[in-house]
């Protein structure tokens, strides 16, 4: 018999052979029809293939994310072979699953296709999917792998089969389609209920754009017709908040092709949101001991070649910026820490005088690819909110607990409840991407490992997401719409003060090295305001909002009165504007609902007289008449953290 350990730590004795599947049946049958893969030790297989040792085993179904990529693999098979009877003579690229739903890229040689073949092949697809086929895995020699692709003429998968070792080649095979896959799949077509082809884009084979361009095309599917649904309705509500049509509607950035693509310009409604954010960070950092710092925008390029950002920023780089001094070279920044190195080596260092915090709204810039850039999400130009931690050894845990009570505290501020702490890690089969040694970087993932722990947080870990330079916490936190988004970070780095040399003096009187946190709350500032515009769909806290307040007055004759109104305002720091516009009042609070302003004041005869305002708040009407002291009193109630 051989020992199955779950996941509540219970253990069930089987005989060698047995499957996920026939395990799920042991337990429950309603289980066994949801189980979608399992994951043996770790790795997620299918739920037919037997184990033959005692292993780790655990079910996975539509909820965990491992079973939906599960399903949105099978389905992106279900397309290819609804393609492959459709399109005779088609060619398969690769097929994977991704975040929302899955791919595949074809080549569909002279046939054309576009979004209006889209439906008939979703229909295909549930047709193929009602005849219930397995998914049945099979592996294969590298001979016969060849052979049967080099017989289809598809050198799309000869070429990935060159790649591969003979005796881990895996064929798939479901009805009358089979692909090369190492899985895993579901058990049978059946499962997929209900099917959306998104949309069709082009891809270069390979990603490389001398190759040929194939045929890309989205798709997403669900175990039941409902969940469809659900999600189109989703998806029609982020289009609606999506930031790129909110920013043009509320006028807060703006792009322009002679400015360059990828370097967003701030509109003034745009750059009050951002210094209030900017503030909001300065004061929390002056409450927690940062002490704040200016660096330059570009640096020498050995600076960068010292901390190694050179050699894996290069290509993500903007070109050398060379001088008229021969050998003179500066790049613009990419990271802002190689300069905050240089600041702490600036002055001697005593143990006494660590922790040292220095703090910097830091701009940066990347060579993003122009296909890559997307609003404020992937610029070329970005702001972080960074700030670079110098301790003793001794002092790390402490120090990294104090950085997640700041991003939690951030979190709060702005309404982000739902998050995930993500445990960065290097990828151990691919040690060349990181720098320095392995003994500094065991030690680095132990102590986020730990510290996580402490702080009770709810934990997943990636292995392969590390900074090159050290591991990193980073939270991936969902917003209004159920969409995960990674935000603050923190890295504990015991590599760059080592590359700078960087020195303290102990207590014993010898030199040591500070161990390095680099901490990003908002990430950068240009993504973290996209996100939170989508997150409220433009309608920010009232602390945050560009304009919080709008006074209307009903004609001209009130104009004085109104301006009165904005001027005491003003002195309260609680600011807006006044449409003096020659508009009915009807119109300018329609106007100011779409400008998502949260208070209108509207003042009249009524009003002046009585030295009051009547008030409707964004979303939620009239909200009555009430004393200009009352309204301030109100609003501070309201907008206090």
């Amino acid at each position: 018999m051989i020992k199955i350990t779950l996941p509540d730590g219970s253990v069930r004795e089987y005989k060698p052979g047995v499957t996920s599947h026939e395990i799920a049946m042991s337990i429950s049958e309603g289980l066994a029809r949801n189980v979608l893969s399992a994951k043996v030790n770790g790795e997620v297989w299918d739920s037919s293939r037997p184990i033959h040792e005692d292993a780790s085993v655990q079910l996975l179904t539509w909820t965990d994310v491992e079973g939906k990529s599960t399903f949105w693999h099978s389905s992106a098979h279900l397309l290819a072979e609804a393609l492959e009877a459709m399109y005779p003579g088609v060619k398969f690229g690769i097929g994977p699953p991704i975040e929302n739903g899955f791919y595949y890229d074809v080549d569909l040689g002279d046939q054309e296709f576009g979004e209006d073949d889209l439906n008939k092949v979703e229909q295909k697809m549930l047709e193929l999917a009602r005849q219930k086929n397995e998914y049945v895995r099979s592996e294969v020699s590298k001979a016969d792998a060849m052979a049967y692709f080099g017989e289809k003429g598809d050198e799309y998968k000869t070429e990935l089969i060159e790649d591969l070792a003979d005796g881990e080649i895996t064929f798939y095979k479901q009805g009358n389609f089979t692909d090369l896959c190492r899985g895993p799949h579901i058990p049978h077509t059946g499962l997929v209920k209900a099917i959306k082809l998104m949309n069709v884009a082009g891809a270069y084979w390979r990603g490389d754009e001398k190759r040929k361009q194939l045929t890309r095309i989205y798709g997403i599917s669900f175990p039941k017709q409902k969940e469809l649904t659900e999600y189109l309705e989703r998806l029609e509500e982020a289009k609606k908040r999506d930031h790129r049509k909110l920013g043009k509607e509320l006028e807060l950035f703006t792009f322009s092709e002679k400015v360059g693509m990828g370097l967003p310009l701030w509109l003034p409604k745009g750059t009050i949101l951002r210094e209030r954010l900017e503030n909001f960070m300065r004061m929390a950092q002056i409450k927690a001991g940062y002490d704040p710092v200016v660096t330059p925008h570009i640096g020498g390029k050995e600076l960068y070649v010292t901390s190694g950002h050179y050699e894996k920023y290069g290509e993500d780089s903007f070109q050398p910026i060379k001088t008229p001094h021969e050998g003179e070279e500066f790049l613009l920044k990419p990271m802002n820490c190689p300069h905050h190195c240089e600041i702490y080596k600036s002055s001697p260092r005593s143990y006494k005088d660590l922790p040292i915090r220095y703090a910097e709204f830091g701009t940066v810039y990347r060579y993003e690819q122009s296909g890559e850039l997307h609003g404020l999400t992937r610029v070329r130009g970005f702001t972080q909110d960074d700030a670079h931690i110098f301790c003793r050894p001794d002092q790390v845990k402490e120090e990294f607990i104090k950085v997640i009570d700041l991003v939690l505290y951030v979190f709060k501020a702005l309404g982000f409840e739902d998050y995930t702490a993500q445990v960065s890690l290097r990828d151990p089969e691919n040690k060349s991407k990181y720098i320095g040694d392995d003994a500094l970087w065991e030690k680095a993932e132990r102590e986020i490992q730990e510290v996580a722990d402490e702080c009770d947080l709810k934990t997943v870990t990636e292995l392969g997401e590390a900074a090159f330079y050290g591991p990193k916490l980073d939270f991936m936190v969902k917003d209004a719409l159920g969409r995960s988004w990674q935000l603050g970070t923190i890295q504990v780095d015991y590599n760059l003060p080592e590359r700078f040399q960087l020195e303290y003096t102990g207590s014993d009187n010898q030199k040591h090295r500070p161990v390095m946190i680099h901490r990003a709350p908002f990430g950068s500032m240009e993504r973290f305001v996209a996100i939170l515009i989508e997150h409220c769909g433009g309608n920010f806290p009232l602390w945050l909002a560009p304009d919080q307040i709008a006074v209307l007055p009903i004609s001209e004759k009130y104009h004085d009165y109104a301006r009165e109104v904005l001027t005491s305002l003003n002195e309260q720091d609680i600011r807006g504007f006044i449409d003096d516009r020659d508009e009915k009042i009807g119109r300018k609070i329609r106007d100011a609902e779409v400008q998502k302003v949260p208070y209108m004041l509207i003042v009249g005869e009524k009003e002046q007289e009585e030295s009051r305002v009547s008030v409707r708040r964004h979303g939620a009407g009239d909200q009555g008449s009430l004393q200009l002291s009352e309204f301030v009193n109100s609003f501070r109630s309201e907008i206090k953290l």
